[in-house]
């Protein structure tokens, strides 16, 4: 089974955390920012509507695309470099992207993101349909090698 979405475009795994320091306190206390607690509630309205009821169960493989903002002077920047043109486009890291979905993501189309066996990321070119991320999640068939194993030594046998 596969789920396929279109998810806002991530905030930056920079942003992720907020560390502070407690009145009373002897050490400061890191904890899931606002910004974050928000992007989760988006995503998670997002998987509902695409009609996600349930979460994939064991190993999965995740894909996503990252879409940039494409900014208003593209075709200048097009003009002056080329194909390179979206080098010179401001965009989150990859990891960073990745972090934050994920953790979107878990409990509503996977269950945890220790299940996540592959991962597939690339950044795209900006385009006409705005700063985004595509995400298409799959479960992953499981098979057991021993008896892949013990089957092969079984028709070896009988031949």
């Amino acid at each position: 089974m596969t789920l396929s979405l279109t998810l806002p475009y991530p905030i930056s795994a920079n942003r992720y955390w907020r560390t502070y320091m407690p009145k009373g306190f002897k050490a400061p206390v890191t904890t899931v920012s606002q910004e974050a607690k928000e992007y989760k509630r988006e995503v998670q309205l997002l998987a509902r509507a695409a009609g996600i009821r349930k979460p994939l169960l064991g190993r999965i493989r995740v894909e996503y695309t990252l879409y940039p903002h494409r900014p208003q002077d593209w075709q200048t920047r097009q003009r002056k470099h080329g194909d390179a043109w979206d080098d010179t486009v401001q965009c989150i890291d990859l990891d960073n992207a990745q972090k934050v979905m994920l953790d979107a993501l878990k409990g509503i189309a996977f269950e945890d993101d220790g299940w996540v066996r592959e991962i597939h990321a690339r950044r795209a070119e900006p385009d006409e349909k705005g700063a985004r991320v595509e995400v298409q999640i799959a479960s992953l068939l499981t098979y057991d090698p021993q008896a892949i194993l013990f089957g092969a030594i079984a028709q070896e046998r009988s031949a």
